[in-house]
């Protein structure tokens, strides 16, 4: 008989109306149901209408490494453990890595259940590009680290998304303005499907004044990724030439300009040789 899946079940970011049909019906079949937080998830089964009859467990960051062997154990037995977190994906920013990592070392089958994700509805009303993004999830705490990460980020070219905490929230903006530039488009959304949703977008400084005000609610914070460099062809090329006239070859010298430049070693390559003639 096959095994029973561990399921990780999605759950709606605010409103309740988004959670996806199967969110209910796994969670009347479950036998167990591993929660974040229990309260938050009887107030989710009441607004679905859903009644069940699972074991239910807590499992949040603070036991999920002790709790883990059990829901293991429990997989192992047959029985069927759905995890839910607080709202969105499990794993994501939230409680479910280690659970997941056990499963599939044990040889477990696992799949999702898929629903709402504040990270994605959040680049779709940024006004910002979506052809390409990375997710930071929460920036460090302390300001030394968090300026690391920052510095390391400031060429990064994808849209980048973050959680933060809304007390936070005006002085991690302020740090972002002093690592990737004041100038930097920005957006800050604000309890997205709830009833006082809210999008502020533009640079980063002005949201960063925005934000000294005091700011409340769950927030993701969209910016736009560093913008391409400019490269001065010619000059490039003048560094291929100094190179072939301190003694290395063409096609080497090529090589180590397009290598720090980005430009294409064909172009460069070519663009010397039709300088010669």
């Amino acid at each position: 008989m096959a095994a029973v899946p561990l399921i990780l079940a999605a759950t709606p970011i605010g409103d309740p109306r988004d959670a996806a049909p199967r969110l209910a019906i796994e969670l009347e079949a479950a036998d167990v149901i591993a929660a974040e937080d229990t309260r938050r998830l009887r107030r989710l089964t009441s607004d679905l209408g859903v009644t069940t009859h699972a074991r239910i467990v807590s499992y949040h960051e603070h036991n999920e490494a002790s709790r883990t062997a059990d829901l293991l154990a429990a997989l192992e037995g047959g029985e069927r453990v759905v995890l839910v977190t607080d709202a969105g994906m499990p794993s994501v920013s939230d409680p479910g890595y280690r659970i997941v990592r056990a499963a599939i070392d044990a040889d477990l089958p696992l799949t999702c259940v898929p629903g709402p994700s504040a990270v994605l509805m959040a680049l779709a009303v940024s006004g910002l590009p979506v052809d390409r993004f990375c997710f930071e999830g929460f920036l460090p705490r302390k300001g030394g680290e968090r300026a690391r990460v920052l510095a390391d980020l400031a060429t990064e070219r994808r849209t980048m998304v973050f959680f933060e905490a809304p007390h936070r929230l005006a002085e991690t903006l302020g740090a972002m303005a002093e690592a990737l530039g004041d100038a930097r488009p920005a957006a800050v959304c604000r309890e997205l499907t709830k009833t006082y949703e809210e999008v502020r977008r533009g640079p980063l400084h002005e949201l960063h004044t925005w934000a000294s005000n005091g700011v409340k609610g769950e927030i993701t914070v969209v910016v736009a990724g560093a913008p391409a460099p400019f490269i001065d062809e010619a000059a490039a090329l003048s560094d291929v030439q100094q190179l072939v006239a301190g003694g290395i070859r063409l096609k080497e010298a090529a090589a180590q300009v397009a290598a720090t430049t980005g430009l294409s070693k064909k172009a460069l390559y070519d663009a010397a040789i039709a300088a010669k003639k």
